[in-house]
């Protein structure tokens, strides 16, 4: 794969998309970091390399330029001396050299666009470096809390909270019999206040049952319980 075609798919690169797909995206934006900035170094060292190209071809172009001028002054020197077929030659030799100088005009127009693009490239892995580096401080606090989210869900687990709540019933049981135990070592020992209350109930009780039985004297013929009258014979 080239180079270009090959930081065409990183820079292209979807990094949300990559980050949902993955099953750890904490790794994942580290090996996304990683693989974009080995990407630019090799960018930078491309575009170092052609520089390097590029001062080379523009050096030589100076030299051919320089010869075509060259020759062009000799083949004025042999017009003026009546060498004519001197100065055909020399002309001959100035074309070359131009030629030579027209087709290194090509590949610097070629080197200039490389390194154009070449530093396009460069602007975008630098930003999206510096994107994926601000996301993954957030990436790894979010895979932290969500490591202990899930650390918690599975210790309140369904059968975890069944078993609580059974243990917690159990106790409950527990307190509930041994409030019964106190209770019964209280049955049948009665305070002061309670035996004074049912002297009181039973006084009442008494007072009670006589006037039932004067009613009921006072009821029967004859009884003793039966009031006398003088004016009846």
């Amino acid at each position: 794969m080239g180079i270009f075609s090959r930081i065409t798919d990183i820079v292209n690169a979807n990094l949300n998309a990559l980050l949902d797909k993955a099953e750890d995206p904490e790794k994942m934006v580290r090996l996304i970091i990683q693989e974009m900035e080995e990407a630019l170094v090799e960018v930078r060292s491309t575009s170092a390399r052609a520089i390097a190209d590029r001062k080379e071809v523009q050096r030589r172009q100076g030299w051919l330029q320089a010869e075509a001028g060259e020759w062009e002054r000799k083949a004025e020197v042999a017009i003026a001396k009546g060498r004519d077929d001197l100065a055909r030659g020399a002309l001959l030799e100035r074309n070359k050299a131009r030629e030579a100088s027209d087709l290194l005009e090509r590949d610097l127009a070629f080197l200039d666009d490389t390194l154009n693009k070449l530093s396009g490239d460069i602007a975008a892995l630098q930003a999206k470096i510096k994107d994926a580096k601000a996301r993954q401080n957030a990436i790894i606090m979010r895979g932290k809390a969500a490591q202990s989210r899930l650390g918690a869900r599975r210790q309140l687990s369904d059968h975890n909270i069944d078993d609580a709540l059974q243990r917690f019933e159990n106790y409950e049981r527990k307190m509930d019999d041994l409030e019964g135990q106190v209770e019964a070592y209280d049955l049948g020992q009665k305070s002061l206040a309670d035996e004074i209350a049912e002297l009181e109930s039973s006084d009442r009780i008494d007072a009670e049952l006589e006037q039932l039985k004067a009613r009921m004297r006072g009821g029967q013929p004859g009884g003793a319980g039966e009031v006398h009258n003088p004016e009846q014979g």
